[in-house]
């Protein structure tokens, strides 16, 4: 379980609160770069492999520099430290994307962000029914709250668009399950070898899955009848939507904690809903505000009742 004065360090990390946004915001640019791709026919597989194959090369340059510069680092990896940061990696960033690349498939991008914007509450779920977490019972109404926003996003899709909504549901929503866990065992991971290493060691094993994934599926061959715009949105998917959020929302997380990091994610929706407006012309209704409006009131009630929570367990052990 987390220290009070660790819960306190948190609180008061301006720059850590800043890494998380920052990452938050990049990374909702995913889901914008993915549709644009979509539209040039290419597969779920192929662009998260393209994603991959941008963002690969970065981690192991990455990783071998860490490595030679630090000892201590070099020596905690063990064989059974190394192999639980790849699956970790695994976890979060090939299931978990590819779940998400699968889901674009069948919902609108401002959609997508919104059901993935309900993460922070499977984290705190996880904390409690697996690693030790208080139970804060007072954000369950916040969670009420964001969860009836997306009804109404949910019923007007269901309404206007039904084909395969019900599918992408799904599909967002294991992805947001499967990265609220992985935020839990990451935070424990980084702990013994460093955000950088971590990183690069987890995100390079999910990127030769995900290559390896395409490879067996279309063949090295699918590579070169791909056009100049679909290699341009894998570099802008594997710089802008993978390396540089995975390094700031990985920095913000070993210093204010998955839950504190998960709660900074309200960027994310609106830059996609604003982007998903201009760039993909989706529409936004007054069921699309209403629905978005309640999401993010969900949300900062969500981060103000937790705030509230881990102020007086200080305060209670403080006595």
């Amino acid at each position: 379980m987390t220290s009070p004065a660790a819960t306190a360090n948190a609180d008061n990390d301006p720059l850590g609160y800043a890494f998380a946004v920052m990452g938050a915001v990049l990374f909702s640019t995913k889901g914008i770069f993915i549709k644009l791709a979509y539209g040039e026919g290419v597969s779920a597989e192929m662009l998260l492999s393209l994603r991959m194959l941008v963002a690969l090369p970065v981690y192991l340059v990455i990783l071998v520099t860490v490595l030679r510069r630090e000892d201590k680092l070099r020596r905690a990896l063990t064989l059974p430290v190394v192999l639980v940061s790849m699956a970790i990696g695994i976890l979060g960033y090939y299931i978990s994307s590819y779940l998400d690349f699968l889901s674009l498939n069948f919902v609108s991008a401002q959609y997508e962000r919104l059901v993935l914007f309900t993460y922070p509450f499977f984290v705190l779920l996880f904390g409690v029914w697996f690693f030790g977490d208080r139970m804060v019972w007072r954000v369950v109404p916040a969670m009420l709250v964001s969860y009836a926003g997306l009804l109404v996003i949910f019923g007007w899709n269901l309404a206007v668009e039904p084909d395969g909504l019900l599918v992408g549901t799904l599909l967002v929503l294991g992805s947001a399950i499967t990265f609220a866990f992985y935020q839990h065992l990451a935070k424990r991971q980084m702990l013994m070898v460093g955000t950088a290493l971590f990183t690069c060691i987890g995100m390079s094993t999910a990127g030769v899955c995900a290559i390896a994934q395409n490879l067996i599926i279309s063949g090295p061959s699918s590579y070169l009848t791909l056009t100049p715009e679909v290699w341009g949105y894998g570099l802008a998917l594997g710089i802008l939507g993978t390396v540089l959020p995975s390094f700031l929302m990985n920095a913000g997380m070993a210093r204010i904690g998955a839950r504190a990091t998960s709660s900074t994610a309200a960027f994310g929706p609106i830059v996609t809903i604003v982007f998903a407006v201009i760039v993909l012309s989706e529409p936004f209704t007054l069921y699309h505000a209403l629905g978005t409006a309640l999401v993010l009131a969900g949300s900062v009630l969500f981060t103000r009742a937790e705030k509230r929570a881990r102020q007086q367990a200080r305060s209670l052990s403080a006595r």
